[in-house]
């Protein structure tokens, strides 16, 4: 699963809009918004966005299971 559909899941759970987490990570909605749509945010925007929703970033070894 991509990031963006994580991040668009802990959205709706949490109940928080697109300009609601613009605002917390110092965007414009709009390219937020289109960041999410095509999938293509950097690693550093994922921490930011996973920090502004109280979420933790893990990297997990598929072969093992191992959580980095």
């Amino acid at each position: 699963m991509g990031a963006s559909k994580q991040i668009k899941q802990v959205m709706i759970e949490k109940n928080i809009k697109v300009s609601e987490l613009a605002e917390k990570i110092g965007m414009r909605p709009q390219p937020l918004s289109n960041k999410l749509f095509r999938d293509s945010m950097s690693y550093s925007d994922v921490e930011k966005i996973a920090e502004a929703l109280e979420c933790d970033v893990k990297i997990i070894d598929r072969a093992t299971g191992k959580e980095f």
